[in-house]
């Protein structure tokens, strides 16, 4: 090479010209639409390519994704908070009514029993509802709710759905102090229903036993026996139910017999009692029943 001459420069290669392009991108462009048209092809391809991108998708859409859910989460969870908040409310209040409702099944019950065991003579009754109680052997009382407001009155009798209970000694302005028949002040004139003799129930100072102490030795009278009242003193119209015989004993040196009866009245359950009204002949006569000297 002679000196201070230059090498020949290649010459760039000229690329494929514009009306090639255009004609091999229209070739394929239509062996496209024809496979698609025939086989689906671009359909399947969309699918891989949509299977093929859902993990890209999914990942940038996680956290919008993920506080979406959060959201959600939170406001579920309150919604659930809120939903059970008034479920237990709703509960507790059916609870309190089903209790009430029983209560009051029980009372209309017992009231029923009540109306049905009241005697002919009877004009009307009034429930009241026992709010104090004192049972002891010296005193055998009970404070009920009513009182001259109510139209009770000193002497009044006193019963439950199963048998006489005693008869009111101070009626105030909206309570009345009872005085319950196995109290040892009280004694109620009855009969022995079975053979109609008479004698006289006086309290033996626990409530669940009355004494018949006035009885012969040989008098007909035996365990089971119904006691009623007799309607002798004014006091008891006849025909009531006060308690049942439980025990007889009789001895060859003592004149008396020794009888012990049962109150028909539950006198130490009871929450609730009857205050009864008489005809007006019945209810002049009345005077508290005093227990004789023994």
């Amino acid at each position: 090479m002679a000196f201070g001459t230059h090498p020949p420069r290649s010459l760039p290669a000229r690329g494929a010209s514009p009306g090639f392009r255009f004609t091999l991108y229209a070739f394929l462009s239509v062996a496209l639409m024809f496979l698609d048209q025939r086989s689906g092809w671009l359909e399947r391809a969309r699918y891989i390519l949509q299977g093929a991108a859902y993990p890209i998708q999914l990942a940038v859409n996680s956290p919008s994704a993920a506080w979406h859910w959060l959201q959600d989460s939170f406001e579920t969870r309150e919604q659930l908070r809120a939903e059970n908040q008034r479920l237990r409310t709703r509960t507790r209040v059916v609870d309190l009514r089903l209790l009430q409702f029983e209560a009051l099944t029980r009372e209309n019950a017992q009231l029923r029993g009540l109306a049905a065991a009241l005697p002919p003579v009877a004009q009307r009754w009034l429930p009241a509802e026992i709010v104090n109680v004192e049972l002891n052997s010296l005193r055998q009382r009970v404070l009920v709710n009513r009182g001259s407001s109510n139209g009770v009155f000193r002497a009044q009798a006193v019963m439950d759905d199963r048998g006489l209970l005693g008869q009111t000694t101070h009626v105030g302005p909206w309570s009345t102090e009872v005085i319950l028949i196995t109290d040892p002040e009280h004694a109620v004139p009855v009969q022995i229903e079975r053979t109609g003799l008479r004698t006289i129930a006086v309290g033996a100072g626990t409530s669940g036993s009355l004494a018949l102490p006035y009885l012969p030795g040989n008098a007909d009278i035996r365990r089971g026996d119904l006691l009623i009242t007799s309607g002798l003193g004014g006091v008891f119209p006849a025909g009531y139910p006060v308690a049942r015989v439980a025990e007889v004993h009789r001895d060859a040196v003592q004149p008396l017999a020794q009888v012990r009866a049962t109150p028909l009245g539950q006198i130490d359950s009871d929450r609730e009692v009857m205050l009864i009204w008489f005809g007006e002949d019945k209810t002049a006569q009345m005077q508290p029943q005093k227990a004789k000297p023994r």
